[in-house]
């Protein structure tokens, strides 16, 4: 028997723990400051902001009233990412443009810092993320919007199963430049596949010894038009 379409509005998103098994996402708070301002200045702070809105950091007393002010907000709902191996707070992102009238929400000011960036753990915050909206939430719809130049963004959102939508030309301006912004969503049609895709890709039973994949996470999933 079908279950019964979900009913409108959808929940918002809460302050909640979310526990994997390399990462943990958390609220952002007080005692996050130490290590995430550690992951977010120093000589990488430059790259690792040219594209999101906020600016690096300039000294610890401007990063703590940033985190405070984050802290209090709920929209964007920031959230600390922990390495389960460390104890640490190695990045932050955040469910923004929530509209739970129409089952849509983004995900974006994402800082994986220097340490998580392009390994388990930040697959692993995305993973729960996603979960998140799609299977607790009941969310119609996933977002994720970079600058087009930012093509390391752009790659991940294409390895994590989003689908290109298109270019906003002229869409904002960025630090005194125009930005020129790639659409990409995630549907609650897609997850089933892609949050299968992923479930296999963090298996422990998919790395080695030195902690290298054996599968890449594009392979696990089905090609276009093709099934499983």
């Amino acid at each position: 028997m079908n279950s019964s379409p979900p009913a409108f509005p959808r929940p918002l998103p809460h302050r909640c723990v979310l526990e994997g098994a390399y990462a943990r996402i958390e609220p952002i708070a007080r005692k996050h400051a130490e290590s995430l301002f550690a992951a977010s200045s120093g000589e990488q702070a430059q790259e690792l902001f040219r594209f999101l809105l906020a600016y690096a950091p300039q000294d610890r007393e401007a990063f703590d009233a940033w985190l405070a002010s984050n802290a209090a907000a709920d929209d964007p709902l920031v959230f600390a990412v922990i390495d389960r191996a460390s104890g640490r707070c190695e990045g932050r992102q955040s469910l923004m443009r929530i509209t739970p009238e129409h089952g849509v929400v983004e995900l974006g000011g994402i800082l994986w810092g220097p340490a998580i960036a392009r390994t388990r753990v930040a697959t692993d915050a995305f993973f729960l993320t996603a979960r998140y909206v799609f299977e607790t939430l009941g969310y119609r719809r996933l977002e994720w919007k970079c600058d087009t130049r930012n093509q390391a963004s752009r790659r991940a959102a294409e390895r994590f199963g989003f689908q290109f939508e298109g270019v906003f030309r002229q869409h904002m301006m960025l630090k005194g430049e125009n930005r020129d912004t790639a659409w990409y969503g995630m549907l609650d049609g897609d997850w089933p596949e892609v949050g299968a895709a992923l479930r296999a890709w963090l298996d422990a039973r998919n790395f080695d010894a030195d902690g290298k994949q054996r599968v890449r996470l594009q392979d696990l999933r089905a090609a276009p038009g093709e099934s499983r």
